[in-house]
C-alpha cells in the first residue's frame, strides 16, 4: 500500500513544482523580504570656517557652495566673522570669538561635536580655543589650510599685536607647540602649498599630530579657491566618524 502512495513523479520536476508552490504561498500570504543594507552616506557634521588677517566670512563662499553642493544643509554650515580682522588684536580675542561661534553652531544644529576649517592666521586662533579653552572635545575634525603654525618671517613686516605672536619662534607659538599631539583625539589635517610666499618658510604650516596634504597652489590666499583643495576638504569631512 505504502508503495501506491509515494510520488511517482521524476525528482528533476520535483524541484520546480516546489519552487512553484512557495511562490504561490508568498503571492498569497506575503513573505518578509531579505534586509537591505543602508547606503554609507555624510553625517554632514556642522563645519565652522574661520578667517585669516585682513580677510572676512566671503573668503569661504565658494567652498560653502561646494559643501551645500555635497549635501550638507545650509545652517550646519558657518562661517564665523572676525573683529577686528587686521591683526590689531591679540591672537587669543579671537579665539574667544571662535569660541562664542563655535557653540551657537553646536546650539543650532544639536551637535555634540563640529568640525573646523580654518586658514592661515585663522588656524592659530583655532587652535587657541581648542588647545587653551577647552574647545578640543568639541572638535571632531580639524583641516587647517596655510597655517603659520611655526611662523613666518611675513610677519616682520608689520608689530601689531597677532603679527608679533606669528613670528618664528614667538613666545605665542612656543607655548602652543610643546605638545607632541595637541589636539588630542581631534583627527587633524595639514593642507599647504610649497610655493606659499606669505608662509614663509612654506614648511611652517606642518604641525604635530596632523596629517599632511600638499597642494601646487601659486598662492598663499588661492588656497582657498583651489579645485583641488576644496574637493579635498569636502572628501575629508565626508567620511564617516570611526568612533
Amino acid at each position: 500500500m505504502n508503495s501506491l502512495l509515494r510520488d511517482s513523479t521524476p525528482s528533476a520536476l520535483r524541484a520546480p513544482r516546489a519552487l512553484l508552490v512557495l511562490a504561490l504561498l508568498c503571492a498569497v500570504t506575503g513573505c518578509a523580504s531579505a534586509p537591505v543594507a543602508p547606503e554609507s552616506r555624510p553625517e554632514h557634521v556642522p563645519v565652522l570656517f574661520v578667517h585669516g588677517t585682513d580677510a572676512e566670512p566671503g573668503s569661504f563662499f565658494a567652498m560653502m557652495d561646494a559643501f551645500e553642493e555635497a549635501g550638507w544643509p545650509k545652517e550646519r554650515l558657518h562661517a564665523v566673522r572676525l573683529h577686528p580682522n587686521n591683526g590689531q588684536m591679540p591672537i587669543e580675542v579671537m579665539a574667544y570669538q571662535i569660541r562664542g561661534a563655535a557653540e551657537g553652531l553646536r546650539k543650532r544644529t544639536g551637535a555634540e561635536r563640529i568640525d573646523v576649517v580654518a586658514f592661515s592666521q585663522g588656524t592659530l586662533s583655532s587652535r587657541y580655543w581648542m588647545q587653551e579653552l577647552g574647545g578640543q572635545p568639541r572638535v571632531r575634525r580639524f583641516i587647517s589650510i596655510s597655517g603659520p603654525h611655526h611662523g613666518t618671517r611675513a610677519a616682520y613686516l608689520k608689530a601689531d599685536p597677532a603679527l608679533v605672536q606669528m613670528r618664528p619662534d614667538s613666545d605665542f607659538l612656543r607655548a602652543l607647540n610643546r605638545s607632541e599631539k595637541p589636539l588630542g583625539d581631534t583627527e587633524a589635517w595639514s593642507f599647504w602649498t610649497p610655493l606659499d610666499s606669505t608662509v614663509v618658510p612654506a614648511e611652517s604650516a606642518r604641525f604635530a599630530g596632523a596629517q599632511e596634504r600638499t597642494f601646487v597652489v601659486l598662492a598663499h590666499q588661492m588656497m582657498l579657491t583651489s579645485p583641488a583643495v576644496i574637493s579635498a576638504t569636502v572628501e575629508t569631512l565626508a567620511q564617516a566618524s570611526s568612533k
